[in-house]
């Protein structure tokens, strides 16, 4: 039995354009990570980039469920003594909420060279509009991942 393994020309990377309002960080950033690797392709190789590029727009609009926001910090440290920083992420996410999703998503996918290309093909934007409709992406609807109040 002879193992399939795509080469580059069959490999076809599409744009998706997934919406963020009113949908949970880490569950959206598991579908957005599925995405950039690839594995809802029937041609799914591990060690190659076989995703697709995605756009998240309206990351201002994201929320975190039980009020993790402001139970959990994000913590760097400069490498220097001394040097440890905490952040609030209900900080986070009225300051730079377009990092909070790009680190949600970092998590996900895999450490290396390849997780680092595949990251590059994630495009966060804070607002409603972004600069790609030159490339016609598809409005990719996640409803299983908004949360749903009483």
């Amino acid at each position: 039995m002879v193992t399939y393994t795509p080469s580059a020309r069959d490999i076809e990377h599409r744009w998706y354009v997934v919406d963020a309002d009113g949908m949970v960080l880490g569950r959206m950033a598991s579908e957005v990570a599925r995405l950039l690797r690839g594995k809802h392709k029937p041609i799914f190789t591990p060690n190659l980039d076989t995703g697709d590029n995605v756009i998240v727009v309206n990351a201002s609009k994201v929320s975190m469920t039980a009020s993790k926001a402001e139970k959990l910090f994000h913590y760097t440290h400069s490498g220097y003594p001394g040097g440890l920083r905490s952040y609030r992420y209900s900080d986070l996410l009225k300051s730079n909420p377009e990092e909070v999703v790009r680190m949600a998503v970092r998590g996900m996918l895999p450490k290396g060279r390849l997780g680092r290309r595949q990251l590059g093909k994630l495009h966060v934007y804070r607002g409603g509009e972004h600069p790609h409709q030159a490339q016609k992406p598809e409005s990719l609807e996640l409803s299983h991942v908004k949360v749903v109040r009483p």
